[in-house]
């Protein structure tokens, strides 16, 4: 594009031009992107017409204004009569400088090669409703078609079954977009075979040329205004969103304003490739622009045509700050690895690390956090992450330092029991208790047989109830002690509840074998004494797990009935 901008205000024609107003990328002074331009409009004239429609010509030189059934084509730079006429509709070629057609009724379609009338045609259509220009002539049906016409012959190239609202080419020639109301296709225009078949008279009249166009893919938006970049195609949706689509992935760029309707306000005005920017105006005439960097577009496209090599010399004149768009495009087209090597935002290259298997590289990330953000949900959340992905390659030991640099209390309580790591579970036990997760500790103290500890953490978090049900069974020497707490505790609810609580003291018929209950409790602390140094053997499992069902009560007491009788004392 050439940056120059015309429009009308009831008969009066103004331009302006937009190159270089938002300021260079690294300028101080330059525009945010969105922010309305300091444009300064310039009268051209008078039109002799009032403008419904204004259209420039290929190369900019020239302007058609439109406007009750009448054209007047100007000089683009002083407002000079070209050429006039009467037509209800008007389109300019995409090559020829006087090139164009007008629609003079809804059955008769005149062309003009350098502003001068060479042929006229009568659509092969029940009738003619509007002519799109480019690098072919659109013909829109009333059957709910588009024909296309050869500008040089006037040759019937193609017939496609759909009803568009506009219709745009890219610059080469060899893509279109046909924008209809809730999609847009798009496809390939083979100028070569079109060109061939008119050559030779192999022109079918019926169906046009036979591989002409190709349909690759189609957009599910409603297209409001459009423009192609190379293979890229920019475009302004309904609902008010500026879009870009390569090979049919479409990339949201920014959310535009939108009306009480929720409709966009905004039309494309065209693309600036020396300054990377796309251009907008709205209904009020505010010019704004956003910031597209050509090579990035370049890059995309050359991604999806498969062209490494091209994309590679690419990414060398394309900025670091743009590397993150590039890696997050590279993973919507499934290239993981690259986006990886590609990508300079840290949290996109933890989980590309993470989903491709790559666990030093997550873990390298996360020890280079800094230290104010070590303790964030978002931090822990990620050593979770690299911990259930230690934990599937059974990396143990990456796993235990991932959890407890999470503190994932849970998970290190199932590593510890699973590997058998007493120490761990020593440890874990104690954190536990330190940070409130008394669950966790509790069972921690419980697999390592700190019973004396259970009751405790049962007491402090004033769960007398448990913590006398387990003394009954695992510390019966404190069972008196726990009991008296109890009953303090509930003498505060209920005077009479607190004196029906039994302790061995006062009821010592309620506690029968008590005695040899504090025997088994010795035992028992006896045991762990002597196995604490070097633990048991996960080899004497299949004779130590029958100790599981023994019935110390009864083994203690049938151990006394066959011990013998003391002897009897000296004479």
């Amino acid at each position: 594009g050439t940056g120059k901008v015309v429009w009308a205000k009831n008969n009066e024609i103004q331009t302006t031009t937009v190159r270089g107003l938002a300021g260079a990328v690294d300028d101080e002074d330059a525009l945010p992107d969105g922010e309305r331009l300091p444009v300064i409009p310039r009268d051209l004239g008078a039109c002799e017409l009032y403008p419904q429609a204004i259209k420039h010509n290929c190369n900019g030189r020239f302007i058609a204004v439109c406007g009750d059934g009448e054209y007047i084509i100007y000089t683009a730079q002083a407002l000079r009569n070209k050429a006039f006429g009467q037509a209800i509709d008007f389109v300019w070629s995409a090559t020829g400088t006087g090139d164009y057609a007008i629609r003079e009724s809804t059955n008769r379609v005149k062309f003009f090669k350098n502003f001068k009338e060479s042929r006229a045609i009568k659509p092969a259509t029940a009738s003619a409703d509007a002519l799109f220009g480019g690098h072919l002539l659109g013909v829109k049906g009333g059957d709910s078609a588009v024909l296309f016409y050869d500008w040089d012959s006037g040759e019937f190239v193609r017939k496609i079954d759909v009803a568009p609202k506009e219709i745009y080419w890219s610059d080469a020639g060899n893509l279109v977009l046909i924008a209809c109301a809730d999609s847009a296709y798009v496809l390939s225009y083979n100028a070569a075979t079109t060109a061939s078949a008119i050559a030779m008279g192999q022109v079918n009249p019926e169906d046009g040329v036979d591989g002409s166009f190709d349909l690759l893919y189609e957009i599910s938006d409603n297209i409001t205004s459009g423009e192609w970049v190379g293979d890229c195609f920019l475009y302004c949706n309904s609902s008010g969103r500026l879009n870009y689509s390569v090979g049919g992935k479409i990339q949201t760029l920014v959310h535009l304003d939108t009306n009480s309707s929720g409709a966009t306000t905004h039309r494309i005005l065209g693309y600036l490739a020396k300054e990377d920017r796309v251009y907008l105006v709205d209904k009020s005439l505010n010019i704004v622009s956003y910031k597209i960097m050509l090579a990035v577009l370049q890059y995309q496209t050359a991604v999806m045509r498969g062209d490494f090599d091209a994309a590679n010399e690419l990414l060398a004149v394309i900025p670091e700050a743009e590397y993150t768009t590039i890696a997050r495009f590279l993973e919507s087209q499934g290239f993981k690895e690259e986006a990886l090597e590609v990508t300079t935002d840290d949290d996109h290259k933890f989980d590309l690390s993470l989903e491709l298997g790559k666990i030093a590289i997550a873990h390298g990330l996360m020890e280079e956090i800094p230290p104010d953000e070590k303790n964030s949900i978002d931090t822990m959340a990620k050593w979770k992450k690299l911990s259930d992905a230690a934990l599937k390659i059974s990396d143990f030991e990456l796993t235990e330092a991932c959890s407890l640099a999470s503190d994932d209390f849970p998970g290190l309580l199932l590593l510890y029991s699973a590997v058998g790591n007493f120490d761990g579970m020593e440890a874990l036990a104690a954190a536990a208790q330190k940070k409130g997760k008394t669950n966790v500790a509790f069972i921690s103290y419980l697999l390592t047989g700190n019973v004396e500890a259970c009751a405790n953490l049962l007491i402090d978090t004033n769960r007398l109830p448990e913590a006398a049900f387990f003394a009954r069974t695992y510390l019966p020497s404190r069972v008196e002690e726990i009991v008296s707490l109890w009953k303090a505790d509930l003498s505060k609810v209920s005077e009479t509840a607190a004196n029906a609580l039994a302790d061995p003291k006062s009821s010592p018929d309620l506690f029968p074998d008590l005695d040899v209950a504090l025997q088994v409790e010795q035992m028992f602390l006896a045991q762990r004494e002597a196995t604490k140094a070097t633990g048991i053997s996960a080899s004497d499992y299949p004779t130590a797990k029958d100790d599981l069902e023994l019935d110390l009560i009864a083994l203690v007491k049938s151990q006394a009935v066959a011990a013998p009788p003391p002897p009897p004392p000296p004479a």
